[in-house]
């Protein structure tokens, strides 16, 4: 045993005791500003924070954090944007200050906006609400950058009149140069993950409400040009007649609750994780527009899939695994699909905190980020062997993470859950032990070099049984805070002097 050991042993036990001692009071907890954790090859410090809740410190908070469910790192590194789910409104902050540039807010009128809505299509029709049906506040989800990130993509969870999300809702598109909203665009019910090609053809919008995938052809670089494509059934359609009065849970039952999304390196396939039912990946072939069916085999509640170095990664959200497989091993049982299901074998698995939500990869690939929403933890997997290298508590519940091209800054949303935590958004710096590569940005960008360069982009090139609730508030529980600090340093220092002493007798 090393000293690098005890480290790693002090880090992780006390970012584990934070997490067993919030369980065992049944509270959420808020690490403060300076919490450190990770483990011998990775560190990981709380930098700084925007938060909202009860007794929270005045100079981290802000008013309009409220349920931040995801964020999003522009490719340049200059901002970030967080969605304020209950805000109705996309925050952006300087990355450098972590300053408030802006509060994008979602408010919308028939006649007022009118200008801004794209042209109807025959896929959405509303079949509950027959008046002003653009008046109404957007809830957003999560987001994604188009043409070079020049254009951010932010889905309404659903428009507010709609009680339980079950007409077509909405996605606004952000000019990221101005920070304003250049076009509005009908969605199907519910829509949550949100995804642009390599090539910036297509984006990708997956309705989380009634099992449908939405394809938007965005090859223009002008906004008025873009148009609903093909509208993709997984399955079937989820039946939507539920009461205009009385609220129901959307948020469970929902049919095969689409959720992760992404093209594969090639935007000939798009693959869709199926979040509830009985699991597996939704497999649509880009070429045709056709859904070829589910590939299962992975564990279920499969929430978020990424895709790096000719691997699928998987985060699997009630068990709290982090799972991959080669990607053509992965395609070539796609491919032969019969029936509309197939299931594969042979996945690798990590074992992270419960409730492993958002995932991101470091740019060099050897690193996977974990926001674990039950555990309150951000958790760290080595992908040169499938194991934890390293945990940091954070602001309950975590369920949003993007990671900046240089990797130094992983900033997580925390959105509650039950009325507690929640309203918190972490911004974590990270050091390497080995240097980390700087990304390039491949945020749809062939399409907006193309056309800036005078082309016509006509070729695409070859370049990515729980309980799932959206909504929380924090009605306290800060005041903990220093007990449950002082608890966990105490148990670390004393797992520290015992491994020490342990350390001295081998």
């Amino acid at each position: 045993m090393t000293l690098h050991f005890f480290r790693h042993a002090f880090l992780v036990g006390a970012a584990m005791t934070l997490t067993l001692m919030a369980h065992a009071q049944g509270t959420a907890i808020h690490p403060p500003v300076g919490t450190q954790g990770g483990g011998d090859k990775v560190s990981i410090t709380i930098a700084t924070k925007h938060i909202n809740y009860t007794n929270s410190p005045a100079e981290y908070r802000d008013p309009y954090i409220n349920s931040p469910k995801s964020a999003n790192i522009h490719p340049d590194g200059k901002k970030y944007y967080v969605n304020s789910l209950e805000g109705c409104a996309t925050v952006v902050y300087d990355m450098q200050t972590h300053k408030r540039l802006k509060v994008i807010e979602y408010k919308f009128e028939d006649e007022k906006d009118q200008a801004l809505w794209s042209k109807p299509s025959e896929f959405y029709p509303f079949t509950h609400y027959t008046e002003h049906l653009n008046t109404f506040m957007g809830k957003p989800v999560e987001s994604t950058f188009s043409h070079g990130g020049r254009y951010l993509w932010i889905p309404f969870y659903r428009r507010t009149y709609d009680l339980n999300a079950q007409d077509p809702s909405a996605v606004a598109v952000i000019d990221t140069r101005t920070d304003s909203i250049v076009k509005l665009m009908e969605t199907g019910p519910l829509p949550k993950m949100v995804a642009c090609s390599h090539d910036g053809r297509h984006v990708a919008i997956t309705h989380w409400g009634n099992n449908t995938v939405g394809l938007v052809n965005v090859a223009s670089l002008n906004p008025d040009e873009w148009y609903h494509e093909k509208l993709l059934v997984v399955d079937y359609v989820l039946p939507l007649n539920f009461s205009l009065t009385q609220q129901v849970d959307r948020d469970n039952k929902s049919g095969y609750c689409l959720r992760g999304t992404v093209f594969t390196p090639d935007d000939r396939y798009l693959l869709v994780g199926c979040m509830g039912g009985n699991g597996g990946i939704a497999v649509i072939d880009m070429q045709t527009q056709h859904y070829l069916g589910r590939v299962l085999g992975m564990m279920p509640n499969v929430r978020h899939l990424v895709i790096r170095d000719g691997y699928l990664y998987l985060s699997i959200n009630k068990a709290g695994y982090v799972q991959r497989i080669k990607l053509d091993r992965f395609m070539a049982a796609a491919k032969a699909i019969k029936n509309k299901v197939t299931t594969i074998t042979g996945w690798e698995n990590c074992k992270v905190g419960e409730g492993a939500r958002t995932i991101e990869i470091s740019p060099s690939g050897h690193y996977v980020f974990a926001a674990c929403n039950i555990a309150s933890r951000l958790d760290v997997v080595d992908t040169r062997t499938m194991t934890v290298e390293g945990s940091i508590a954070c602001d309950s519940y975590p369920v949003g993470l993007d990671i900046s091209n240089d990797g130094r800054y992983v900033i997580v949303t925390s959105q509650g859950r039950g009325n507690q935590g929640g309203n918190a958004v972490n911004i974590f710096e990270v050091k390497y032990a080995e240097p980390e590569p700087v990304l390039d940005n491949t945020d749809g960008a062939a399409v907006l070099q193309q056309l800036e360069n005078g082309g016509d982009a006509a070729e695409p090139s070859a370049a990515d049984g729980t309980n799932m609730a959206d909504l929380g508030t924090d009605s306290g529980g800060g005041s903990a805070v220093p007990y449950i600090v002082a608890g966990a340093l105490a148990v670390g220092a004393a797992s520290l002097l015992f491994f020490r002493k342990h350390h001295s007798q081998a």
